[in-house]
């Protein structure tokens, strides 16, 4: 197979975002000297995974290494965290930062500039609003949120107080993902009329686990927020609340949102679908876990163009990835490489993998590009510059909130876009919002 030549791939793929260009080393620490008017003060929240140092991909390790940025404060309601997550923080170059258990108390502080937000699903809907009412701007993680009304709040406070709003779906920001959506979108595989997801990645049971004491420390009641009110589980504290539809949306949500999201790009799909259908359970396992591990579901457009997913979280070959489907072909993208093949002999056609790329200062530095792009925007004013913008997080995420609602619901569902809601079907649309939210953590009727 013929690879695209590197050299002015790179030169064509730059980036599109103020001070992105790569290989530019401008916003990793000490190439340059920082003013203080340039620092941008961000405050992390949710420090156990993703929001920590994550194996040095976290939101506190990118903030720290990013040149003028810095972590002046971190919340979490489980104090525990906090030793480490000040002691990855300096190891970094970082200044001690602030520890906060409760997410309001960031709210009043002045010198913080941004709120990143790497809390459990069922959070990130509050602290994104409540931050974007805080005149803060929010990167917070994937999914958006935890149900479609929370979503589409999410964004109307994004624009009622002019806010930046970045989404943790970062494979957007990846070359491989730019570059063979680019080739899709100048027809290499001609008219395309399906797109399909597979996320395939071993999950082990969680057992089931007694009741017990809340750890000290632990400030559980923060830590449910919106969420009912149970007893101290540790299968439904860090990570495993995953596995609960009262505080997550599975693995659709988990991981599915980052192929959707990409096949949303694909296929230039800025609408909702209107048929949406869903099957699958939970299988190999005896334990509490709620959700399923195998789903399978189906997005139909009105223009007949589907849409697939599936998540497979048991015993499986490797296999997960994006197809797309044309007229002329199919283009197969991974994480790390891309390839095209073309006509009824599968003629190859352009590959690009990450070996081909030259490695830049970001990639030297491991920093995400993604990170960068947001603290671009937040210093541009530029909304409309972000990469993962909150209503694209939005459209990608209520799609797979829909597949959860068409499995729980088990038949195949009707979509009305322009109200947002499933047609002739209460049931359907009960889900559409958690029917109560626990005193005072309310979502607001208007934002």
């Amino acid at each position: 197979m013929k690879s695209i030549d590197r050299r002015g791939f790179i030169k064509k793929s730059t980036v599109v975002s103020a001070g992105m260009a790569i290989g530019a080393p401008a916003y990793i620490k000490g190439f340059v000297q920082n003013k203080p008017s340039e620092i941008i003060n961000v405050a992390v929240a949710g420090i156990n995974s993703r929001g920590g140092y994550y194996g040095g991909s976290g939101h506190t390790a990118n903030f720290t290494r990013i040149k003028n940025s810095r972590v002046v404060a971190v919340c979490d309601p489980d104090e525990n965290l906090f030793p480490k997550a000040i002691e990855d923080i300096e190891k970094l170059g970082g200044t001690k930062p602030k520890t906060v258990i409760d997410f309001r108390e960031l709210l009043d502080n002045k010198d913080i500039d941004a709120v990143s937000v790497a809390s459990p699903d069922y959070w990130h809907a509050l602290h994104t609003i409540w931050a974007c009412q805080a005149g803060k701007d929010v990167y917070v993680e994937k999914p958006l949120s935890f149900n479609i009304v929370e979503g589409r709040k999410m964004v109307q406070a994004a624009r009622k107080y002019n806010r930046v709003v970045q989404v943790g779906t970062q494979h957007r920001s990846n070359i491989i993902s730019q570059k063979a959506i680019e080739l899709l979108h100048e027809g290499v595989i001609g008219d395309i009329y399906m797109g399909r997801g597979t996320v395939y990645g071993h999950r082990p049971s969680i057992g089931r686990v007694q009741n017990s004491t809340v750890p000290e420390g632990v400030n559980w009641d923060l830590y449910r927020g919106p969420a009912p009110m149970i007893p101290f589980n540790k299968n439904h504290f860090h990570y495993n609340w995953h596995w609960y539809w009262d505080t997550a949306t599975g693995e659709f949500g988990n991981n599915g949102v980052h192929y959707m999201d990409r096949i949303r790009m694909g296929m230039k799909k800025n609408v909702h679908p209107s048929k949406i259908s869903c099957c699958g359970g939970y299988y190999a396992f005896d334990s509490d876990q709620e959700v399923p591990n195998l789903q399978v579901a189906t997005f139909e457009y009105d223009d007949g163009t589907i849409m697939e997913m599936e998540v497979r979280s048991l015993f499986t070959p490797n296999e997960e990835g994006i197809v797309f489907f044309g007229s002329e072909g199919y283009l197969q993208l991974g994480s790390n490489s891309f390839a095209v093949f073309l006509g009824p002999k599968k003629e190859p056609g352009p590959t690009l993998s990450s070996q081909d790329l030259e490695v830049n200062e970001y990639r030297k530095a491991g920093i995400e590009p993604h990170f960068v792009n947001f603290l671009d925007c937040v210093r541009s004013r530029r909304w409309q510059d972000l990469v993962a913008e909150v209503n694209e997080g939005y459209m990608s995420t209520s799609m797979m909130l829909m597949g959860n609602i068409a499995y729980r619901t088990g038949r195949k569902l009707t979509f009305d876009g322009k109200t947002e809601k499933f047609i002739n079907d209460d049931e359907a649309n009960t889900y559409l919002t958690r029917q109560e939210y626990r005193k005072p953590f309310l979502l607001p009727e208007e934002v």
